[in-house]
Protein backbone atom coordinates (compact mmCIF):
# COMPACT_ATOMS: atom_id res chain seq x y z
CA UNK A 1 0.00 0.00 0.00
CA UNK A 2 1.51 3.12 -0.85
CA UNK A 3 2.16 5.85 1.45
CA UNK A 4 1.02 8.59 0.10
CA UNK A 5 2.79 11.66 1.91
CA UNK A 6 2.42 14.78 1.19
CA UNK A 7 4.45 17.91 2.08
CA UNK A 8 1.62 20.41 3.43
CA UNK A 9 1.67 18.74 7.09
CA UNK A 10 4.99 17.71 8.45
CA UNK A 11 5.94 14.26 7.37
CA UNK A 12 6.51 12.62 10.91
CA UNK A 13 3.18 13.50 11.45
CA UNK A 14 1.68 11.41 8.67
CA UNK A 15 4.12 8.85 9.06
CA UNK A 16 2.34 8.55 13.08
CA UNK A 17 -1.10 8.29 11.14
CA UNK A 18 -0.39 6.02 8.98
CA UNK A 19 1.51 3.27 11.23
CA UNK A 20 -1.87 4.43 13.56
CA UNK A 21 -4.33 3.32 10.66
CA UNK A 22 -1.79 -0.18 10.12
CA UNK A 23 -2.03 -0.39 14.24
CA UNK A 24 -5.98 0.00 14.08
CA UNK A 25 -6.75 -1.78 11.19
CA UNK A 26 -5.15 -5.46 12.47
CA UNK A 27 -2.09 -4.85 9.71
CA UNK A 28 0.40 -4.64 13.04
CA UNK A 29 -1.88 -6.77 15.66
CA UNK A 30 -1.25 -6.26 19.14
CA UNK A 31 2.06 -7.94 20.11
CA UNK A 32 3.39 -8.09 16.69
CA UNK A 33 6.81 -6.91 15.77
CA UNK A 34 7.59 -3.34 13.43
CA UNK A 35 9.82 -3.76 10.56
CA UNK A 36 12.89 -2.26 11.09
CA UNK A 37 13.42 1.47 11.04
CA UNK A 38 15.29 1.35 8.14
CA UNK A 39 12.77 -1.33 6.51
CA UNK A 40 10.12 1.58 7.32
CA UNK A 41 11.27 4.00 5.75
CA UNK A 42 13.08 2.96 2.29
CA UNK A 43 9.03 1.55 2.17
CA UNK A 44 7.66 4.77 2.67
CA UNK A 45 10.52 6.79 0.95
CA UNK A 46 11.57 8.54 3.52
CA UNK A 47 15.13 9.49 5.53
CA UNK A 48 15.07 6.90 8.56
CA UNK A 49 15.72 9.86 10.89
CA UNK A 50 12.16 11.15 9.96
CA UNK A 51 11.05 7.62 10.69
CA UNK A 52 12.47 7.31 13.80
CA UNK A 53 11.11 10.55 15.18
CA UNK A 54 7.49 9.22 13.73
CA UNK A 55 8.14 6.16 16.09
CA UNK A 56 9.35 7.49 18.73
CA UNK A 57 6.14 9.26 19.27
CA UNK A 58 4.20 6.28 19.10
CA UNK A 59 6.01 5.51 21.47
CA UNK A 60 5.34 8.16 24.17
CA UNK A 61 2.06 7.67 23.37
CA UNK A 62 2.31 4.12 24.38
CA UNK A 63 0.85 2.73 21.45
CA UNK A 64 4.33 1.05 20.83
CA UNK A 65 7.16 -0.12 23.13
CA UNK A 66 10.72 -0.96 22.57
CA UNK A 67 12.54 -3.36 24.10
CA UNK A 68 16.43 -3.43 23.66
CA UNK A 69 17.44 -5.78 21.46
CA UNK A 70 14.33 -7.14 19.81
CA UNK A 71 12.97 -4.21 18.43
CA UNK A 72 9.14 -2.03 18.34
CA UNK A 73 6.15 -3.95 18.80
CA UNK A 74 2.94 -3.00 18.62
CA UNK A 75 1.17 -2.48 22.27
CA UNK A 76 -0.86 -5.33 23.43
CA UNK A 77 -3.38 -2.85 25.45
CA UNK A 78 -6.71 -3.60 23.72
CA UNK A 79 -8.23 -1.10 25.41
CA UNK A 80 -6.54 1.83 23.70
CA UNK A 81 -6.13 0.52 20.43
CA UNK A 82 -9.91 0.52 20.29
CA UNK A 83 -9.97 4.19 22.05
CA UNK A 84 -8.37 5.66 19.25
CA UNK A 85 -9.79 3.48 16.68
CA UNK A 86 -13.29 4.93 17.86
CA UNK A 87 -11.90 8.38 17.97
CA UNK A 88 -10.55 8.45 14.68
CA UNK A 89 -13.78 6.99 12.98
CA UNK A 90 -15.52 9.65 15.32
CA UNK A 91 -13.21 12.91 13.81
CA UNK A 92 -14.05 11.01 10.08
CA UNK A 93 -17.63 11.25 10.52
CA UNK A 94 -17.52 14.64 12.11
CA UNK A 95 -15.76 15.60 9.27
CA UNK A 96 -17.98 14.20 6.86
CA UNK A 97 -21.48 15.85 8.19
CA UNK A 98 -19.42 18.94 8.41
CA UNK A 99 -18.92 18.40 4.64
CA UNK A 100 -22.55 17.34 4.09
CA UNK A 101 -23.69 20.53 5.96
CA UNK A 102 -21.44 22.39 3.60
CA UNK A 103 -23.16 21.52 0.58
CA UNK A 104 -26.31 22.07 2.22
CA UNK A 105 -28.05 18.78 3.24
CA UNK A 106 -29.22 18.86 6.86
CA UNK A 107 -28.70 15.38 8.85
CA UNK A 108 -31.99 13.57 7.91
CA UNK A 109 -31.42 13.58 4.12
CA UNK A 110 -27.49 12.74 5.09
CA UNK A 111 -28.67 9.89 6.63
CA UNK A 112 -31.18 8.72 3.86
CA UNK A 113 -28.19 9.21 1.41
CA UNK A 114 -25.96 6.79 3.81
CA UNK A 115 -28.75 4.20 3.83
CA UNK A 116 -29.48 4.45 0.26
CA UNK A 117 -25.54 3.83 -0.43
CA UNK A 118 -25.82 1.21 2.39
CA UNK A 119 -28.55 -0.43 0.25
CA UNK A 120 -26.91 -0.40 -3.33
CA UNK A 121 -23.78 -1.77 -1.82
CA UNK A 122 -25.45 -4.49 -0.32
CA UNK A 123 -26.96 -5.24 -3.91
CA UNK A 124 -23.88 -5.15 -5.67
CA UNK A 125 -21.93 -7.64 -2.99
CA UNK A 126 -25.03 -9.73 -3.95
CA UNK A 127 -24.79 -9.66 -7.47
CA UNK A 128 -20.85 -10.78 -7.34
CA UNK A 129 -22.08 -13.40 -5.31
CA UNK A 130 -24.54 -14.75 -7.86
Amino acid sequence: MSWNLNSERPIYAQLMERITLDIISGIYPPGSKLPSVRDLAQDAGVNPNTMQKALSELERTGLLFSQRTSGRFVTEELTMIEKIKTELASEQVREFLEKMRNIGFDKETTLQLIQQADEEEKETKKEDYT
